[in-house]
């Protein structure tokens, strides 16, 4: 009841990490299965039905329910202790973003046993994804569960923004905030611009396969090519809205374990924020061969070439910032260091998808397949990664087992450029994605056995660092407040993991890299900017998860309501919206309860914190 009826932004970023793990578990076994089917010629290991699942499944499981909860984890357990707060923004909206992302995922995963999964590929193009295509209820799933899981990413962003936009520490300006605090501030401004558009996509899909309308029906005067243009301005600043907080991760990183400042600072948040405003203005790439155009192409293989400027510059910065430094090679560190080659090979592939005659080639073969997975997988999968072995000491008040992260990090990163190189060669050599099967004796055989043994070694990597977790579990939770000894940034300055309030009194920050300037100092804490006195803390309360109940059964009341179940009592509670009702009565119920009952919450008085000998 605990963990259900939590505000606290510290449990909400556990609950986030264990719904990341448990999707990301999910979109692995379906990764995993892929590459088996794939690993020799003529395979039948699943139907090409299945297969067809498997690749929309995993595709869309990673992107919306795998990685970004694993993200939005990272922002809650420690953007608020970066900027000095005590919590966030919005501790209500806080819980009910996390609980609508997770009951949308499970939404979507429940199409497994109702009758298959979408089949219509991660991006769900018309017409495959109309009815006349996919017949089933799978679509269905993915519009719905995915409206209701990107309420939740919505929510999160708008509260991230107001969180630094208002409960920055005294003395933090803007230009004094971690680039973790800076990336996740810019990518919340993406979220409040990009997932509106994939809301109208999603839900314009959802009339037409339930409603019988013809946005996309080219018989009804409607337009399949509208759905791409709608699923790309959001689907492009979707990879940096990915993207954007494993580089501010990377920039925590490399300076701790450099034992330096990072270098070009500003440079860096303006690059951040070029990168943020061009990524919005790229999304016809991917529709190169669709027939825009040549001025069309032109304009956005430009804009396309551009963008690799300021990652650039990101690259150099980081890469200075470990020049000259005293370069400790810890996991964590280990992951961040392999970002970079990783993460330029997928830039420069990306350059060349970027020239719209090339892209005509490159277009729905393997090299883009290999292409978007080193930029996501070997770009912030890894930067994931260092983030949990930088982080986890604060977050569990545990070190995680040195010797065997590294073992872990080889196995992945092996794994990785095995699967993902060899696929480039394949892209080129003319296989195309999203195929069940080849034929032999076209030189696609060793290239894809070699792609699936390092699809398993990734495996390995993943199931190494869970035990690793449950090791490190059955250690007493004793880590000091600054584990790495050289922490630069408010986090460190607290307890591991910190208490309930986060900061005893708010500290005053006095530069940039805050603790580290008050180490440099010779204080062991940091100065406080206000006298002790009495912490007002929210309540816990049910209602953000009786509300997500509540979309969870409209929503799937609203996909079985022209359903003909052979039981007239069924007929009768689908068929008349009755399913819908409820769902919408249990939402609305929980929103007048949450607006008619005034809820003050509860204060920590100074004399509990003295008995408790907090330090701030």
């Amino acid at each position: 009841m605990d963990w259900i009826t939590t505000v606290d932004h510290k449990k909400i970023a556990i609950l986030y990490l264990m719904a990341g793990a448990l999707f990301f578990g999910i979109g692995g076994i379906e990764a995993i299965l892929i590459r088996i089917q794939l690993m020799e010629p003529y395979n039948q290991i699943v139907s090409t039905q299945i297969f067809n699942e498997l690749i929309t499944m995993h595709g869309t499981t990673m992107i919306f329910l795998g990685v970004m909860p694993i993200i939005f984890a990272f922002m809650n357990a420690i953007l608020p202790l970066q900027i000095g707060a005590r919590d966030v923004a919005f501790p209500f909206l806080n819980a009910l973003g996390f609980w609508t992302f997770l009951f949308g995922g499970i939404l979507l995963n429940l199409s497994w046993l109702m009758g298959g999964a979408p089949d219509a590929g991660w991006t769900s193009y018309v017409p495959l994804a109309s009815t006349a295509y996919s017949d089933t209820h799978g679509v269905d799933f993915y519009t719905i569960g995915l409206q209701i899981a990107g309420l939740g990413t919505l929510i999160g962003g708008i509260n991230f923004l107001a969180t630094i936009i208002t409960m920055r520490a005294p003395g933090m300006s803007f230009m004094r905030m971690p680039m973790f605090a800076w990336t996740t501030f810019i990518t919340s401004a993406m979220i409040l611009f990009a997932f509106p558009a994939i809301t109208v996509g999603l839900v314009l899909l959802t009339f037409d396969r339930i409603l019988g309308a013809n946005f996309f029906s080219i018989e009804g005067g409607g337009n399949p090519v509208l759905w791409q243009h709608i699923f790309w301005i959001f689907g492009h600043p979707e990879v940096y809205i990915l993207i954007l907080p494993a580089f501010g991760i990377i920039s925590e990183v490399i300076p701790t374990f450099s034992r330096k400042r990072l270098f070009g600072y500003s440079s860096m948040v303006f690059a951040t924020i070029l990168i943020a405003f061009l990524g919005f203005m790229v999304w016809a790439h991917h529709m190169f061969t669709t027939g825009l155009g040549t001025i069309a192409n032109a304009l956005f293989s430009i804009s396309t070439m551009l963008i690799a400027v300021p990652t650039g510059i990101k690259i150099f910065n980081w890469l200075f910032t470990m020049w000259g430094g005293q370069i400790r090679f810890t996991t964590a560190n280990l992951y961040a260091i392999g970002f970079l080659p990783t993460f330029v090979m997928g830039g420069v592939t990306g350059v060349m998808l970027a020239s719209a005659p090339a892209d005509f080639q490159f277009h729905d073969t393997y090299f883009v397949v290999a292409h978007f997975h080193y930029v996501i997988v070997g770009g912030l999968v890894l930067g994931i990664f260092a983030g949990l072995t930088y982080w986890w000491p604060k977050m569990f008040g545990r070190l995680l087992n040195e010797t065997l992260g590294k073992i872990t990090f080889w196995f992945f990163i092996i794994g990785f450029h095995l699967t993902f190189f060899v696929q480039h060669f394949l892209g080129l050599l003319g296989m195309q994605r999203r195929v069940a099967t080849y034929a032999p004796d076209q030189g696609l055989d060793e290239l894809n056995y070699i792609s699936t043994i390092g699809a398993l070694l990734m495996g390995v990597g993943v199931i190494l660092f869970l035990i690793n977790v449950v090791i490190t579990f059955r250690k007493p939770a004793d880590a000091p407040n600054d584990p790495w000894e050289d922490g630069r940034t408010l986090e460190w300055s607290i307890p591991s993991p910190p208490p309930e309030h986060n900061f005893t009194q708010i500290p005053l920050v006095r530069g940039l890299d805050a603790w580290w300037k008050e180490k440099m100092a010779g204080n062991t804490k940091m100065t406080p900017a206000e006298p002790l006195g009495p912490i007002h803390m929210p309540s816990a309360t049910p209602l953000p998860f009786l509300m997500s109940v509540g979309i969870f059964i409209a929503g799937l009341g609203f996909m079985f309501s022209n359903d003909e179940f052979g039981n007239g009592f069924m007929n009768f509670l689908f068929n008349n919206y009755i399913v819908v009702i409820i769902g919408l009565l249990i939402t609305f119920g929980s929103m007048a309860a949450r607006s008619l009952f005034d809820d003050h919450g509860w204060h920590i008085d100074p004399e509990e914190l003295e008995d408790k000998g907090a330090k701030i």
